[in-house]
């Protein structure tokens, strides 16, 4: 019995996966790299975390940035592997490694450009991409992502408070270091990367989720199914006050499919109740779209 709960517990990636994960890690790591060593770090612009402290500390010492960008991150790494797991510790040493070599092999290279404003935007899109493949992926190339999960244990901010908390002071030191407009474009470049990094996370197609309340509950699911080639679940619900039953329907979409929906239900039941929410990940089920007759 002992034997099988921890065989269920555990289970070793198939190779295909395995190398899917590897693969994209390496993508997303080395874009890091390109981010950083091509347009960011020859315009004096960081970025927030370990990779901002690493930046200033090279520029002070006038040693190579991916030594900085190893060893700082490397106590996140052992504490990462105690409280996290063994699979994001190896995850994000890998991709850690990676971009550390990969900032190395492209420290001689001439910036693209030495204009800030073109530095920070694509900059900081190449670098949330990058970032974003290999939070998707298992990794994590910045350790206050993990003192943050830490903290977040012990104080009640949230994890996304604490990380802002920290950048705030490391994007400020810029200013003292790199001049107060550099600090600006910071602000700039790790704007962009945060939504870059979502949108990769979360893909163009972003879902969402669906919750309607009608008493023509029956057409309006018939009609998502009809019309969307959305499938869709029926729900028993029961009215707080008046203590009725009702039925709710509920489905996944996409962004692209919102207004249709909406004007779906205002079609059959203008009165009907109506919520829709952003969620981050679909798995299993019936998601995939049907074909519409």
């Amino acid at each position: 019995m002992e034997q099988t709960l921890s065989k269920s517990t555990h289970q070793r990636l198939p190779l295909g996966k395995l190398l899917k994960r590897i693969f994209f890690i390496l993508i997303g790591a080395s874009l890091v790299s390109v981010g950083l060593e091509i347009f960011l770090v020859p315009n004096q612009i960081i970025d927030g975390g370990i990779v901002g402290i690493s930046i200033i500390a090279s520029h002070l010492t006038g040693w190579t940035l991916g030594i900085f960008l190893f060893l700082l991150n490397l106590p996140f790494l052992i504490v990462g592997y105690r409280q996290i797991g063994k699979t994001f510790a190896i995850s994000t040493l890998f991709g850690v490694t990676v971009m550390s070599v990969g900032t190395a092999l492209l420290h001689p290279v001439p910036g693209l450009t030495d204009d800030p404003l073109l530095a920070s935007v694509f900059g900081g899109i190449i670098l949330g991409i990058g970032v974003g493949l290999v939070l998707r992926n298992g990794g994590s190339l910045d350790g206050t992502e993990i003192i943050a999960v830490l903290f977040n244990k012990k104080t009640p901010f949230s994890v996304g408070e604490i990380v802002m908390f920290f950048n705030f002071f490391i994007l400020g030191s810029a200013g003292f270091v790199f001049g107060w407009d550099r600090a600006m474009y910071s602000l700039i470049a790790y704007y962009i990367a945060f939504k870059m990094i979502d949108l990769t996370i979360e893909g163009f197609q972003e879902s969402k989720s669906v919750w309607i309340i009608s008493d023509s509950y029956k057409d309006v699911g018939d009609a998502i199914v009809a019309r969307l080639g959305r499938g869709v679940t029926y729900l028993k619900g029961e009215g707080g006050y008046t203590g009725d039953e009702k039925k709710v329907v509920f489905c996944i979409i996409t962004r692209l499919e919102e207004a249709k929906l909406k004007m779906i239900v205002e079609e059959i039941d203008p009165s009907a109740f109506l919520a829709v929410g952003n969620i981050h990940d679909v798995r299993g089920g019936q998601f995939k779209k049907n074909a519409i007759h």
